[in-house]
C-alpha cells in the first residue's frame, strides 16, 4: 500500500463524514422537527444541506432561498421543484453578485408571516456569499476589506471581527430581520471551538467574545482603518438579537475522527493532534514534518485547523494549503526523509483562489518541479506554490465537496511498516 494512497484514503473518509447532505440527514432523523419550515441557506455546503433536509422533511418544506458558490449544488438535486430559489454568490472575493444574494435574502425573510417557522442552514464561505451593507459603505469597500483579510494572514476571528462593522446581516442581523417567528439553526462549523457566533460572521448571533477593535492590532491600511471608524453602525447589544437554537450537524473534529479511523482500517496507528492547525503555513508546513521525523513509523499523524499566509503585493498561485505543503516538502527532502508523505487541503475543494483542494507532498516532490524548469524557494517567496506543485504533479483536485469544515493536513512516515 502506497504513502499516497493512505493518505487519499483518510481524507475521503474525512470528507464522507462531513457530508453537507448526510449531516443534515442524519441530524433530523435523530431529533426531528414537526409541523413545516422554510429554509435559509447560506453557505459552500448550504445547497448539500438544503437536499438533507427536503430528504426527510419533504413536502413540509414551504419554500425558501439558498446562497451558494457557482456549481456547488448537488448533481441531480433541483432545489425548484421544492421551492427554493438559488442565488450564486461570489468567493473567496465578494462581487455584485454578494449583493444581489443578499438583497434576496432580505426580500425573502421580509416578507415570511409572523407565525413562520424558518430552519437557517449555515456554512463556511457565507461571509464572502451575501451581504447587505450599512449606508455609506460602497462594492469597493468591501471588496477592499475582503483584500486586505485574504492577503494579510489575520486569523479568522479578526477578519469576520472587521467584516461585522461594514455589514447589516452579520453580528446577528439576519437573525434580527426574522425575531419573532420560530427559528431554528443547522450549521457546518469551519471556526474554532465551533462558534455560531464566529460561523459566517455571525449571520445568527451577536457578535462574538472577539473585541470589534481586535483587527486594528492586525495592522490595518489607513483608508480601511478610516472605512472602519466612519461606518455609522455600532455594535448592537447582544439582547437586540433573537435566540437561534442551534445544532453543529459537522466539524473539523468530526471529520479528523474519521481521518483517524480510516488510518486504523488501513492497518496503522493514528494521532490526532490536537493543537489546532494555526499561524504561519510555511513554518507549520516545517514543524509537521519535524513531527513526523520524531515519531515512529507507521502512525498517520491527523490536523485540522486554518493556516494563515501573508501575500507579498503580486501573488502567484496557490492557497494557504498548498504553501504548507510546498515548505513541508522542501523540509521532507532536507531531511532526506523518503519514506514519507504529506497532505494538506481546503475540505471545501478550493484553496485560496484557486480550482485545487491542495497537495499530497513527499522528498521527491522539489526535485520532480526542478526537473520542470522551476525553483522551490522563489515559488515559496513569491507564494506561487500552486504552479510549482503543478509541474512536480502534486496537486490535488477533488472539485466542489459541498461540505466545508476548514483544513486537513495528514501525514505518515512509512519506515518498515509495510
Amino acid at each position: 500500500m502506497t504513502l499516497r494512497k493512505v493518505l487519499l484514503t483518510c481524507l475521503r473518509a474525512a470528507l464522507d463524514a462531513v457530508d453537507g447532505r448526510r449531516a443534515v440527514r442524519a441530524e433530523l432523523a435523530r431529533r426531528p422537527l414537526h409541523a413545516r419550515w422554510h429554509l435559509v441557506g447560506v453557505g459552500k455546503a448550504a445547497a448539500a444541506m438544503a437536499q438533507g433536509a427536503v430528504d426527510v422533511l419533504g413536502s413540509r418544506i414551504e419554500g425558501g432561498v439558498l446562497v451558494v458558490p457557482v456549481a456547488h449544488v448537488p448533481p441531480g438535486f433541483d432545489p425548484a421543484a421544492h421551492g427554493l430559489a438559488v442565488h450564486h454568490g461570489s468567493h473567496p472575493m465578494p462581487d455584485q453578485s454578494s449583493l444581489d444574494a443578499g438583497a434576496a435574502v432580505v426580500d425573502f425573510v421580509s416578507r415570511l408571516p409572523t407565525d413562520a417557522q424558518v430552519l437557517f442552514l449555515v456554512s463556511g464561505g457565507a461571509s464572502s456569499l451575501v451581504e447587505w451593507l450599512h449606508p455609506g459603505v460602497s462594492l469597493t469597500d468591501l471588496q477592499a476589506l475582503n483584500r486586505w483579510a485574504l492577503q494579510s494572514g489575520a486569523s479568522i476571528a479578526q477578519v469576520n471581527a472587521a467584516r461585522r462593522r461594514i455589514s447589516r446581516l452579520k453580528g446577528g442581523g439576519l437573525a434580527r430581520l426574522v425575531q419573532g417567528r420560530h427559528l431554528q439553526a443547522l450549521m457546518i462549523s469551519d471556526v474554532p471551538s465551533d462558534d455560531p457566533r464566529i460561523i459566517g460572521s455571525g449571520l445568527l448571533h451577536a457578535s462574538s467574545h472577539v473585541p470589534v477593535d481586535d483587527p486594528m492590532a492586525t495592522a490595518v491600511p489607513p483608508a480601511l482603518r478610516d472605512l472602519l471608524d466612519r461606518v455609522d453602525s455600532r455594535p448592537q447589544p447582544p439582547d437586540d438579537v433573537p435566540e437561534v437554537p442551534v445544532r453543529i450537524v459537522a466539524s473539523l473534529g468530526l471529520a479528523c475522527r474519521a481521518a483517524a479511523a480510516a488510518a486504523r482500517a488501513q492497518g496503522f496507528k493514528a494521532r490526532v493532534v490536537r493543537a489546532r492547525v494555526d499561524g504561519d503555513a510555511a513554518e507549520l508546513g516545517v514543524r509537521c514534518i519535524a513531527a513526523l521525523a520524531r515519531q515512529p513509523a507507521g502512525i498517520v499523524q491527523v490536523r485540522g485547523g486554518e493556516s494563515t499566509v501573508r501575500l507579498p503585493e503580486h501573488p502567484g498561485r496557490g492557497g494557504r494549503n498548498q504553501h504548507l505543503a510546498l515548505a513541508g516538502a522542501l523540509e521532507l527532502e532536507r531531511r532526506e526523509l523518503h519514506d514519507a508523505a504529506l497532505l494538506a487541503v481546503g475540505t471545501d475543494g478550493i484553496d485560496g483562489a484557486s480550482n485545487d483542494a491542495g497537495a499530497l507532498v513527499d522528498a521527491g516532490t522539489c526535485q520532480r518541479g526542478r526537473d520542470a524548469g522551476c525553483d522551490p524557494h522563489v515559488s515559496l517567496a513569491r507564494a506561487d506554490s500552486g504552479t510549482f506543485l503543478e509541474a512536480a504533479g502534486d496537486l490535488l483536485h477533488t472539485g466542489p465537496t459541498l461540505t466545508n469544515v476548514g483544513d486537513l493536513v495528514l501525514g505518515l512516515r512509512l519506515g518498515g511498516h509495510r
